[in-house]
């Protein structure tokens, strides 16, 4: 098995291992980090009752959890792994962003809500056009051993149709390919366009993986 197959559970083990938070045989990114948890085998009612502190995220295989727990399936998303560095199109300056840049969280609160935490940004690096008020920003989530996820892909509703992404894309890869790492990223199925960007611009699909909601739900009373 690669360690692409288990992505959550590698980055915990590996280059990451300093953010896990374990219990039992599961691990999981602190809540304010990222909301996903990683299992290489099963997850015991323990570890989920200690983990399980606000709806959180697998990738990868199925796992049996016990009630009051639910775990949902949100289907599956696309890998991609890029192999090579990219051309860097023309655009306007591209700026490392620092930790805590204001632009980074407004950006995310209006285009990606769902997975972004205050302290993602410790995760990786990140990299923005348009100063304090950003147009585009793209980031670093998940660091396997030799690999890095390319994540965070924003662009500003007034700011779409410029090219943006697609500079921004090329340019953090190759930053990752610099670092002597190989970068890969995850796109939902359904958000055609996105993939659509990713694989004309030097993405290939690997796999895809199951995508999982956990949270805890109510238990019932008997009447």
């Amino acid at each position: 098995m690669s360690a692409l197959d288990n992505p959550v559970w590698s980055s915990l083990t590996t280059t990451h291992a300093r953010f896990a938070v374990a219990h039992g045989e599961a691990l999981r990114f602190p809540p304010e980090v990222a909301p996903f948890i990683g299992v290489e085998g099963g997850i015991d009612p323990a570890a989920l009752a200690a983990l399980v502190l606000e709806p959180s995220f697998l990738l990868g295989p199925e796992v049996r959890v016990p009630a009051p727990f639910v775990l949902e399936s949100l289907g599956t998303i696309v890998q991609l792994v890029c192999e090579r560095p990219l051309e860097v199109p023309d655009g306007p300056p591209i700026e490392l962003l620092a930790p805590g840049h204001r632009g980074v969280l407004e950006l995310a609160a209006l285009v990606y809500p769902h997975y972004f935490r205050p302290r993602t940004q410790e995760l990786g690096r990140y990299h923005g056009v348009g100063g304090e008020q950003l147009d585009a920003m793209i980031g670093e989530r998940m660091a396997i051993t030799g690999l890095r996820e390319i994540s965070a892909v924003c662009t500003h509703p007034e700011a779409v149709g410029r090219g943006l992404a697609r500079r921004l894309l090329a340019h953090a890869s190759n930053a990752i390919f610099a670092a002597g790492e190989t970068p890969f990223l995850h796109v939902s199925a359904a958000n055609t366009r996105a993939l659509q960007l990713y694989e004309q611009n030097g993405y290939r699909k690997r796999s895809d993986i199951a995508f999982w909601s956990l949270r805890r739900g109510v238990m019932g009373h008997a009447g």
